[in-house]
């Protein structure tokens, strides 16, 4: 009889063990999609990552303590952190975890989240931070060979070696991430590799990848491209070198990625050096101006086939205006893929780029669910010679602005609330529609910005006016700007109706719960919501009369 009621006993709590782990397992940081939309959900809740990414080699841990400071100053909820292959495994079987527990362990502290990086085989199109013992023996860890038969610095994906011990190691990753992390979820998602692809071939033309390459494309490819079946040179002409290695890189990743999601199911992207990030549109030779292979715009639905483990696609943008911006979230923002901005220009890594404030706003605005600008390591709103770099401080206002409201936007972003509308050179107004009400926004001349105040806004030349206007109810609206102007009217035709503005409260959120500080009437409303430097947040309930 006491076994028996031990029995049950014990089947009473593995039952509630279960239910416990599926419980938290259900909690994981997840991707939703509704109507169109994305969102990253983390504790049951639209989160959206206000973050930036370290240096490539800033993932260590007495490096990660300088970094804190600026992290804090910048107002980021979220910090993308490189995890590297040859520290985690120096030498085969043998780990090394004390690198990731430290980075997750300084996160906490600072109660920011994060995404890791997993540099893997792959660090833009090169395999330079592959362990030592898997550089120095090219016979089992085969190298991409050129046309011409010379050997490159890059694995080979077509190489089974290759796959098998970077899985082994990703796999470790995971593990050791649901032992410390499983049911905290300071790790919201990880990235799988860095941009991925070859530079220095098109596709490896070693003997073993040739013969996959002269043999048939798989049918799952030829029937979801609407192919007909054949070689790859028959099936895809001029582009079946490009195309085969794509299909090669990410049938590789995708394995490494499900094989990651057996121990933890986080959130899995890719990021892609774009197609023609500098000479746009005249630089576009792959392996060559562009690491071949990964998940570029071309790519994309090759990527799609090959990797269904792979959640998102997601586009790292330097370019150098905001039409190119746009044109590049148009192409990875597609129906089966969550447009995702993991690393852009901000920090000084892209001399020449204007526009890095405003790009936050433009990416709200397209749809983004996450943002992080590159090289935290360079953020210096003031420079040495106490100069002011008008761009970085303005991503920085940027996240003071939207750090606090970030859950409410993410939730607004999501039901597809929001609208956002950016300051370009030769646009005067822009009206952004929500159904009986328009916000007409306008970005008059700026106040000059001096040194020693840190400006109260910032010049008109840089055109780096930004708003968000987001629909709280049928009458009501939250609206976050700097450097710009929002009248709110009617939809027209109005008739004879006309728009007033009934209340305007300044405050902020503290978590979902919003805290009003004070009215906004007179100078500030006058001629219309009157947004300077370093910006503001409003609470607006609209009439009419």
């Amino acid at each position: 009889m006491r076994l028996h009621l031990f029995g049950r006993a014990a089947g009473m709590i593995f039952a509630l063990g279960a239910l416990v782990a599926s419980a938290r397992a259900a909690d994981l940081p997840r991707l939703e999609h509704a109507d169109g939309r994305y969102t990253l959900v983390v504790d049951g809740r639209p989160y959206f990552p206000l973050g930036a990414q370290v240096g490539n080699s800033s993932g260590w841990p007495a490096m990660l303590e300088e970094l804190w400071p600026k992290a804090e100053a910048l107002h980021l909820n979220t910090l993308e952190v490189p995890i590297y292959w040859e520290q985690m495994e120096p030498r085969e079987g043998v780990f090394d975890d004390t690198v990731v527990e430290d980075v997750i362990r300084q996160a906490r502290a600072h109660h920011v989240r994060l995404v890791l990086l997993w540099f893997g085989t792959w660090k833009n199109g090169k395999m330079h931070y592959v362990p030592d013992w898997v550089k120095q023996d090219t016979q089992r860890f085969p190298r991409m060979v050129t046309r011409g038969g010379q050997k490159i610095d890059v694995l080979s994906a077509n190489s089974e070696a290759n796959l098998d011990a970077d899985r082994k190691a990703f796999v470790h990753l995971m593990r050791v991430l649901k032992q410390t992390d499983g049911d905290q979820h300071t790790v919201v998602m990880v990235q799988v590799e860095n941009e991925s692809g070859a530079l220095g071939s098109v596709r490896d033309f070693s003997p073993a990848a040739q013969r996959q390459f002269e043999g048939a494309v798989p049918e799952a490819l030829v029937k979801a491209l609407g192919k007909t079946a054949g070689t790859w040179r028959q099936v895809f002409a001029e582009d079946a070198d490009e195309t085969f290695q794509a299909w090669s890189v990410a049938r590789y990743i995708g394995q490494i990625a499900a094989a990651g999601k057996q121990e933890l199911a986080l959130p899995m992207y890719v990021n892609n050096w774009l197609k023609s990030p500098r000479g746009y549109p005249v630089l576009t030779i792959p392996g060559e101006d562009y690491p071949s292979g990964g998940p570029t715009s071309n790519m994309l639905a090759v990527w799609k086939v090959a990797a269904p483990a792979i959640d998102i696609l997601a586009p790292d943008i330097y370019v150098p205006n905001t039409e190119r911006y746009r044109d590049v979230m148009e192409q990875f923002k597609r129906p089966d893929n969550p447009l995702f901005i993991p690393e852009t220009h901000g920090f000084g890594h892209f001399p020449g780029s204007q526009g890095a404030a405003r790009n936050l706003f433009l990416a709200i605005g397209a749809g983004t669910i996450g943002f992080a600008p590159f090289g935290l390591d360079n953020f210096a709103p003031v420079s040495a010679d106490g100069k002011p770099d008008y761009e970085q401080t303005g991503l920085a206002q940027n996240y003071e602005l939207l750090s606090p409201i970030a859950d409410e936007l993410a939730q607004l972003q999501f039901a597809g609330k929001v609208r956002t509308a950016v300051e370009e050179p030769g646009l005067e107004q822009v009206e952004l529609t929500f159904g009986r009400w328009s916000a007409l926004v306008s970005f008059p001349p700026a106040y000059a910005a001096s040194a020693d105040t840190g400006g109260l806004s910032l010049t008109a030349a840089l055109h780096m006016g930004r708003v968000m206007v987001a629909q709280l109810g049928p009458d009501e609206f939250l609206v976050a700007g700097i450097d710009a102007r929002v009248n709110f009217r009617v939809t027209p035709p109005a008739g004879e109706k006309q728009a007033q503005l009934l209340t305007v409260e300044q405050g902020t959120y503290t978590g979902t719960k919003w805290q009003p500080s004070r009215l906004w009437n007179g100078d500030e409303t006058d001629a219309g919501l009157n947004f300077k430097a370093p910006g503001s947040v409003v609470r607006v309930k609209l009439g009419t009369y």
